[in-house]
């Protein structure tokens, strides 16, 4: 199977199982723009039409505010910034960390 299909694959075993909450590391992480999208679609289904809480960690910033409604920043392991995806960059914590000064 594609590497796209397998990480789609993997989501639905965890789904299975029938959780109240999903845990996805870096869910996007060597997908293509399209297989992004699509795995978009079913983070929003798993959490709207499951019910299921979605917690991830994920730097496509893009694949985030899309899916998002909560965003907790990090820096050094540390929390800088909790809030929806536009405080979240709009924070001036967040952007002295990740564009500097």
């Amino acid at each position: 199977l594609p590497y796209g299909v397998r990480k789609m694959v993997e989501i639905a075993r965890a789904l299975c199982l029938g959780p109240r909450l999903i845990l996805l590391d870096e869910p996007s992480s060597g997908l293509n723009p399209e297989e992004t999208e699509d795995l978009s679609f079913w983070i929003e289904d798993i959490n709207e039409e499951l019910g299921i809480t979605v917690v991830m960690v994920e730097h496509d910033m893009n694949l985030v505010n899309q899916v998002s409604d909560r965003v907790l920043a990090l820096t050094d392991g540390a929390v800088i910034a909790v809030g929806t995806p536009v405080e979240i960059q709009n924070h001036p914590d967040v952007l002295r960390a990740y564009l500097g000064d």
